[in-house]
């Protein structure tokens, strides 16, 4: 789901506007303490107390009736109903049909994703899988190859495979910017950020759709491609990304090829089908709202922010999943805890306003790609091909709207966005 901003966990700015205890914890009757409730300013730090016989108790709605679910009828076409009775009534609860705990708020969803306790579910390579050294393979990726000649070849990358696309739809009178322009930009662009052939760009996007996601994966086809190619960068490194992974340390050691491929892996996934429905909810956005639209066109510098406020409001990923490795208040260990990111970041607790669009907001928060150790490395991958992606399309196609009568519908529980963005291109 992305620090907006590029900053690594560590470095994230902690959330401001947090809620009082009181409002954070569970509602009366639920049986329920909330365990990501702030309860102290290092709550979070040290163990939890034992839960209480009640607190181990799957909670119990006030008027004795099911509590809600995220497979109820209509959630899918709609979900923000149920978020709204998630935030208010139900902020920890049990959902028994989908099989995993609830947690709704902004507050309590940055908390759980932060929380060592709660690791990302097998199978999967990121940076929380790294035995012994993750912080310091985070660090690693993050810092040295996002910046110098590696971050130019990267931007180089993304503008160039940008300008392709969009140009490619200038002569058109119309066109669908999501199976044109969305679905292969990001893989492409994560392609040429790693030095990758250009012409395997369609099978590695094939891979990114059948077994990698915005936190990586493991899919031996991939592996078995990228092998070659590590071993070359090791003896002869160049300006790529995939390059900087190679020659990268962690704790005076070089990363091992399995995390190298996992890592590549990541940043292929955060740009692929991430990043594409992101992608297409951010151009959607803009495109329902031409007076901002046309604010960034005249100040392109403030597209980093117009992305972040999609990324709140429509997240690429609408529910994130961990486990608990140990009870967390009623909790218990081995159980699923999905942190429902589409609803986090619709909390009027947290944003004013939270269902409008606001290409200008102030703090549109940082959830969609991830924080604490779960951040995604690929959160500035995705900002870069957000933000060419978007100055291409408008440099190319400087009429670009949408075509009379078409409104964009998003679809899906886990990731939503539109499926289909009619426009015309001039």
């Amino acid at each position: 789901m992305l620090c907006p901003h590029g900053l690594s966990g560590e470095d994230a700015p902690a959330p401001t506007g947090a809620l009082p205890a009181r409002a954070l914890s569970a509602p009366p009757g639920t049986g329920v303490v909330n365990p990501f409730a702030p309860q102290g300013p290092s709550a979070l730090g040290r163990p939890p107390a034992p839960p209480s016989r009640a607190e181990a108790m799957c909670p119990r709605p006030e008027s004795g009736s099911a509590p809600p679910s995220l497979l109820a009828p209509g959630t899918e076409r709609d979900p923000y109903p149920l978020y709204r009775t998630l935030r208010e009534r139900h902020p920890l609860v049990y959902d028994e049909p989908f099989g995993a705990w609830l947690v709704s708020r902004y507050a309590d969803v940055r908390a759980a994703l932060a929380d060592p306790r709660l690791v990302v579910p097998p199978p999967g390579r990121t940076l929380a899988h790294l035995e012994g050294g993750t912080h310091s393979a985070h660090r690693a990726l993050v810092s040295p190859a996002f910046r110098g000649a590696a971050l130019a070849a990267l931007t180089a990358g993304v503008e160039r495979t940008a300008y392709v696309l969009a140009r490619r739809l200038d002569a058109r009178q119309e066109a669908d910017l999501v199976a044109e322009f969305c679905h292969w930009l990001p893989t492409a662009a994560a392609v040429a950020a790693l030095g990758l052939p250009y012409e395997d760009t369609a099978r590695v996007h094939a891979w990114c759709r059948t077994g990698l996601d915005h936190l990586g994966g493991h899919h031996p086809e991939l592996d078995a491609f990228l092998r070659p190619y590590i071993a070359r960068r090791r003896a002869h490194p160049g300006v790529d990304l995939l390059s900087a992974l190679c020659t990268a340390r962690a704790d005076g050691h070089p990363l091992p090829d399995e995390a190298v491929s996992g890592l590549a892996g990541t940043l292929l996934g955060a740009g692929g089908e991430a990043t594409a429905h992101a992608l297409a909810s951010f151009l959607a956005n803009l495109l329902d709202h031409p007076g901002q639209l046309g604010m960034i066109r005249a100040r392109p510098a403030l597209t980093a922010g117009a992305w972040a406020e999609s990324l709140r409001r429509d997240p690429p990923l609408h529910v994130v999943s961990r486990r608990a490795v140990e009870p967390i208040g009623a909790i218990p260990a081995g159980a699923t805890v999905a942190c429902l990111l589409g609803a986090a970041g619709r909390d009027p607790a947290r944003f004013a306003d939270p269902d409008r669009y606001d290409a200008f907001r102030a703090d549109p928060g940082d959830l969609a790609y991830g924080c604490g150790r779960h951040f995604c490395p690929g959160a500035l991958l995705a900002r870069l091909t957000a933000e060419h992606g978007l100055h291409a399309l408008l440099t190319a196609l400087p009429d670009l709207r949408w075509v009379p009568g078409f409104r964009p519908a998003p679809q899906g529980l886990i990731s939503r966005s539109p499926r289909t963005l009619l426009v015309r291109p001039r």
